[in-house]
């Protein structure tokens, strides 16, 4: 998949997300199943922050002409190689103790999260044609580029640029499964 069709899935999948808040109300957003899980509100706050906090800078960080590829994990880990083989994630949940390091806040309202959510789709949209520059075998210095420089994600290895970005999209469609999950586990404690 090139980053064109990558980032029109990721847009897809976003306007999905905003369709859906339009029926979901801020208490329900906040509302958590268990004091040790996430909300609704959590959960889109955890994908505008890792997108844009992690994802997105790291792609970056990738693509910076000044960046040493020396140093830097060059390649994924089994479980990053399976993951970009699948084209997504696992249909499993991923859980992680909470910690003021990774648990995400609660949203201050559902424009929060809208805003956040466009700013993303405006962020992947500015650099997408910088990541597919990048990776253009057909491109006049083709032969010329150097190693693509990587950047280490905790569990996943080395990743380059387009890695990054086509992470964003596995990602937020990963967590499709959690928002289904959520809404259904509201209309069960609310019925």
């Amino acid at each position: 998949m090139d980053t064109k069709e990558t980032l029109r899935r990721f847009e897809d999948t976003v306007n999905d997300y905003i369709r859906e808040l339009e029926g979901i109300s801020l208490g329900q957003l906040l509302w958590k199943p268990a004091e040790a899980e996430w909300s609704l509100g959590q959960m889109h706050m955890h994908l505008i922050r890792s997108a844009q906090f992690m994802h997105l800078r790291n792609a970056a960080q990738c693509l910076a002409p000044d960046r040493d590829p020396a140093g830097v994990p060059a390649g994924k880990t089994e479980q990053g190689e399976a993951l970009f083989e699948a084209g997504g994630f696992p249909p499993a949940r991923i859980q992680v103790p909470p910690s003021p390091q990774y648990t995400p806040p609660q949203p201050d309202s559902k424009e929060q999260i809208v805003d956040g959510l466009r700013d993303t789709v405006r962020r992947m949209t500015e650099i997408e044609p910088m990541v597919a520059a990048a990776f253009d075998p057909t491109g006049k210095d083709a032969a010329l580029q150097p190693a693509h420089p990587t950047v280490a994600h905790p569990r996943l290895g080395g990743l380059n640029a387009l890695e990054w970005f086509r992470l964003i999209e596995m990602h937020y469609r990963h967590h499709l499964l959690q928002k289904q999950r959520l809404l259904g586990a509201w209309q069960q404690a609310h019925a």
